[in-house]
Formats: structure tokens, C-alpha cells, sequence
């Protein structure tokens, strides 16, 4: 007679039958042996059926977070179907446990698409963020950023992948990061000029600000709203003035990311001018303003330390 979860895998494996809730429920925290089960079976399910089950248990742990797949999720790392791979890596976004590293830099490296290589890289710039603050162990820290720049410095690489790569890799306070954000800077190709740039903010060096207060005056909307994001990230007040003036840019996106920005900084001059944009016509402007305004409030009365702060005493990230 079968297990109760060999019955529930059964019936979900059933193409026939509809996808149930309560039957993907039951694949919540499995044993070791329930496990094994599931090895067993999921294999002969059909690649469609396969990728459906994986986007609602995904969907289903989002919204009820006592539903936990991240063991189902790790064994779909090594699923025949680059779909379900890609799904098991996004779906993994917040496990924030190192054994999951070699197996990022195992499909990045030599995924079998492109698709799955560049959810990797995704996937590995969570732990770069880690190790940057050193919530993970330094021989981590050396195994992402070789992995993550080996990816951004082989020509044959495609755009996309060297993109996300360079992005993941990019709050490493390394020399050889900040060399590979330069690089990629200078480069002929826009899109990667466009990631160094996004690179540059998640880099959090001030070295990058007068790069980007040129490019806060860029003719290209693109450069410009990835320069302002990048000087929200930094923090620095001397760009303050020059995302004011573009807060009348003719590009709306431009003009919020602007506007994003200066909530992030802050100081007399950049609440003035949120205050003005409360006034505007457009409800867009107005809302993101609005809410600029309650991020700088919060900044300002705020006494939790934040998330990556090395001195914040009640965040635990020790992953040694």
C-alpha cells in the first residue's frame, strides 16, 4: 500500500487531474525518506506538468509563509528542464544558505542555457552581498568572485550573461571588481555600459560619484535613470543638486528615478524639492514624492540599525 505523500506524488504526477493546493501542501518540509520518494517519482512526470507544479509551489510558499519547498527546490537545481531550473533558483531567492553557492557556480559555469546561467548569476549576487559584509566565510567570497568575473571577462560570453554577472558581482569592494566595472564602462557596447553603471551604485565606492554626476546630464534616458538609481545607492549629497535638475527631465522614468533618489539621500535640498513635486500634475510624480518623502521621515527618526550593518547586534547571518 503507498505512502500517504508516494499517493499525494502520484496524484499530482496525474496529468488528468488538476493541481491542488492541498496536494502541493503536502510536499511541505518532507522527511528524508519522503524525499526519496519524490526523487524517485519526479523524474517520470512530464516536463509540463513538472514545470507547473514548480511555478505554484513557488506561488504558493509567496503566499503562505509556513510552506516551506526549499528542499524540492535544491533537488529542481539538477532538473532535466532548464524552465524548471531557472524556476528552482528564483524560487530559492531567499535561502540564504552557503551549500547553495557551489551549486549556483556549478549552473553558471556550465548551464546547459542561457537563461539558466543568468538566473545563476542572479542567484550568486545575493551571496556576493553576504560576503561583502562578511556574513559569509572569506572562502565564499573567493569562490563568487571568481566564478562571477571569470563570466564578465570571457569575450564569448553572451551580453546578457557578462550583464548580470558584472551586476551580481558588483558589491564586492575588490580591485579586480571596480577594474571590471571600468572596464565595462568604457566599453563600445551600450547595454554593458548601462550594467556598469547600475554595477557602479551596488558597488558603493564614492570613487564612482563624479562618473555618475556626468552621466546624470547624459542626452541617453537609459544612462541618465541608471545614474540617478546609482546615486540613491551611494548616498552622497553632492549629487543632490544635479538630480534636481533632473526632476524637469522630459523623460517620466528619469524624473522618478530622480525623485527615488533624493528620498534615498535626503538633506534640506533634496525635501524641498520633493515637497515641490507634490504639487505636480502628473499622479505618478506625485505618488513617488509622496513616498520619498515617508522614506526620508522614516530615515530620519529611525533607530534599527540596517540589515547589512556590521554592528547591528540582532541580525545573524554567521554562515562559518
Amino acid at each position: 500500500m503507498p505512502s500517504p505523500i508516494e499517493k499525494t506524488i502520484a496524484e499530482l504526477a496525474n496529468y488528468d487531474q488538476p493541481i491542488l493546493n492541498s496536494g502541493l501542501a503536502e510536499l511541505s518540509n518532507l522527511t528524508s525518506a519522503e524525499m526519496e520518494h519524490f526523487k524517485q517519482s519526479w523524474p517520470s512526470i512530464e516536463v509540463k506538468r513538472r514545470r507547473q507544479i514548480i511555478y505554484r509551489l513557488i506561488e504558493l510558499a509567496e503566499d503562505n509563509l509556513e510552506l516551506n519547498f526549499d528542499c524540492i527546490l535544491k533537488y529542481c537545481l539538477k532538473d532535466a528542464d532548464d524552465e524548471v531550473q531557472t524556476k528552482a533558483i528564483e524560487g530559492l531567492w531567499e535561502n540564504e544558505e552557503p551549500s547553495l553557492i557551489s551549486p549556483l557556480i556549478n549552473l553558471l559555469e556550465q548551464g546547459s542555457s542561457e537563461k539558466v546561467r543568468v538566473a545563476a548569476a542572479i542567484g550568486l549576487g545575493k551571496f556576493a552581498l553576504l560576503a561583502e559584509h562578511k556574513k559569509l566565510r572569506d572562502c565564499y567570497l573567493s569562490q563568487i568572485q571568481e566564478a562571477l568575473l571569470a563570466v564578465v571577462n570571457q569575450p564569448d560570453n553572451p551580453v546578457e550573461l557578462k550583464h548580470r554577472a558584472l551586476e551580481a558581482v558588483a558589491p564586492l569592494s575588490l580591485p579586480e571588481v571596480k577594474t571590471a566595472i571600468m572596464e565595462a564602462y568604457r566599453s563600445q557596447n551600450h547595454g554593458l555600459k548601462i550594467s556598469a553603471i547600475y554595477a557602479m551604485g551596488k558597488n558603493c565606492s564614492p570613487d564612482w560619484l563624479s562618473i555618475l554626476i556626468k552621466e546624470l546630464a547624459s542626452d541617453n534616458a537609459e544612462v541618465c535613470y541608471e545614474a540617478a538609481g546609482a546615486c540613491g545607492e551611494l548616498g552622497e549629497e553632492a549629487a543632490v543638486p544635479h538630480l534636481i535638475n533632473l526632476v524637469s527631465n522630459p523623460d517620466i522614468d528619469v524624473r522618478m528615478a530622480a525623485i527615488q533618489a533624493l528620498g534615498k539621500i535626503g538633506g534640506t535640498q533634496a525635501k524641498e524639492c520633493l515637497e515641490l513635486c507634490l504639487d505636480d500634475t502628473s499622479e505618478a510624480i506625485h505618488q513617488t514624492a509622496e513616498q520619498a518623502l515617508n522614506e526620508l521621515e522614516a530615515l530620519a527618526g529611525e533607530n534599527i540599525p540596517r540589515l547589512f550593518d556590521p554592528e547591528a547586534p540582532d541580525i545573524k547571518y554567521d554562515y562559518r
